[in-house]
């Protein structure tokens, strides 16, 4: 079924050079990060482990078990947290001490693959927004729940709570570009036509479910390293590989509830779990109000099952809120303890859906993008800029004495453009044009003097060029951007 063209107009989004072979099929037990004792040498390292696709019990409310990862050189945790069905909000609260786009090799990465259910009826799909995950039960398969990773709207572009349904679904979808996104990008000198058509370019991706709510979807995306941000203009976005899932099995019809719950309880056998999480902005001036209900709560339960509950560790997970379910009972074991004896997991040969960069040739037309001292930031733009959506193909170079961040190939001069103009929008950076002989390796002038004068023009340009980057990318580093300066640029 087609979608009217207006109803496609609340969202956007950004691509990626992607490897769109399926996505391995997973299943296991529980896992562990940087914080965390090494494990045993004698604890075999597992194939696999549920992620997606869970085996419900109807009396129980908690699925899935912790599992960990050694990071290798050149991984990233928006990679790994994709491949394993997690978003980049539960990968980088986990992992507070590793870097996203940087990780060290051999850093362990917890994989937060345990989730408590939200106190929801077990029908159809509930989106909790605190959380940023969709739990989805299929009809007449009371014993199998889906759970995946959700990017919502922004401040002031909040994605709504209430009940409604998926009224209509469509393949390949044009975006209609909403009045309030062109006027905006218009001020910033980054206009937008009124309508993209299916393609690389598109945010909405290739599927699209329109919501009861008017203007709001559950679709794809070409920038699925945003799922796990607040970064759209109200409509919920997921994986590529998971939309394709959810929009085979006949969603139209299907219920959809919308919650914020940040703290959910579930007993785990004889043990009581609890996982917290942040409140949403729009709900922080409500966290005491929510706390003080969850206390009551749990005397409730501890009073109903003649248990005893360590309230300081209630407190500590409270503070952390990292969403990792954690047993609360007295004399539990805490989480690093429950960490340091989780699985650890065999390292695939490659992540699903990790961007693939080309090789750069003498013929190819390039960017310059910046230049830093430092090896680690220069290799930090390269990773964002190859997850950008659609991807823009980087690679660090170290050269005269720095590590340049140089992007490309591109096909032709207008592609370098376009290129940079996205660059400038979203890092707020000015980049250069490498011509094809420029990108190629330089040959020896016949001409000393002038040679000498170009080598101290394109000294002081380099010198500027360190300079500009590091003072613009000390302002990026500090906003609350992980993917770029521009997170706007979305449904």
């Amino acid at each position: 079924m087609l979608l009217a063209a207006g109803l496609l107009g609340g969202c956007q989004l950004e691509p990626a050079y992607i490897d769109f072979s399926p996505p391995p099929i997973i299943s296991l037990p529980d896992a562990a990060d940087e914080r965390q004792p090494k494990l045993s040498d004698r604890q075999p390292k597992l194939a696999d482990i549920a992620t997606r696709k869970f085996a419900l019990d109807k009396d129980h409310n908690i699925v899935g078990s912790l599992a960990m990862i050694n990071a290798r050189d050149g991984d990233t945790l928006p990679d790994i947290a994709r491949h394993f069905g997690l978003g980049y909000n539960e990968i980088t609260i986990a992992n507070p001490t590793i870097l996203p786009w940087t990780p060290k090799a051999g850093a362990r990465v917890l994989l937060p693959l345990q989730f408590i259910l939200p106190d929801a009826p077990r029908k159809g799909i509930v989106l909790n927004l605190a959380s940023m995950r969709m739990f989805y039960y299929p009809p007449k398969q009371s014993d199998t729940l889906f759970t995946y990773p959700i990017g919502i709207g922004r401040q002031n572009w909040n994605t709504p709570l209430g009940q409604t349904t998926i009224i209509a679904k469509t393949a390949n979808p044009t975006w209609m570009v909403p009045e309030s996104i062109r006027r905006e990008h218009a001020a910033k000198g980054d206009p937008l036509p009124q309508a993209v058509p299916s393609g690389p370019d598109n945010p909405l991706g290739k599927h699209a479910l329109q919501l009861g709510f008017k203007r709001y979807l559950i679709h794809g995306t070409n920038k699925p390293y945003g799922v796990g941000m607040q970064v759209s203009h109200g409509c919920v976005r997921l994986y590529p590989e998971d939309i394709e899932v959810l929009f085979k099995k006949k969603p139209v019809g299907m219920p959809v509830r919308i919650i914020h719950q940040p703290y959910m309880t579930a007993w785990k056998g004889d043990m009581l779990y609890l996982e917290a999480h942040e409140p949403l902005e729009k709900w922080a001036k409500q966290k005491s109000k929510l706390k003080k209900k969850l206390i009551n709560d749990l005397k409730q339960i501890s009073a109903k099952r003649n248990v005893a509950i360590d309230w300081e560790k209630v407190d500590r997970i409270l503070q952390s809120a990292d969403g990792i379910p954690a047993p609360i009972l007295t004399a539990s074991p805490d989480l690093p303890e429950l960490v340091a004896n989780t699985p650890e997991l065999e390292h695939p040969k490659h992540f699903y859906g990790t961007p693939k960069v080309p090789k750069l040739t003498g013929s190819d037309w390039a960017i310059l993008v910046a230049a830093f001292d430092n090896e680690g930031e220069a290799q930090q733009l390269a990773a964002m800029l190859n997850h950008q959506g659609p991807p823009i193909p980087a690679r660090k170079v170290e050269k005269d004495g720095s590590y340049q961040v140089i992007a490309g190939p591109f096909k032709n001069q207008k592609a370098a453009e376009l290129a940079a103009h996205r660059i400038k929008m979203d890092f707020e950076l000015n980049s250069e044009l490498l011509q094809p002989e420029i990108v190629a390796s330089p040959q020896p002038s016949h001409q000393p003097g002038k040679s000498a004068q170009n080598d101290t023009q394109r000294q002081r340009r380099h010198y500027l060029k360190i300079k500009n980057t590091q003072t613009r990318w000390q302002t990026i580093k500090q906003t609350d951007s992980p993917l770029g300066f521009d997170l706007e640029r979305n449904e």
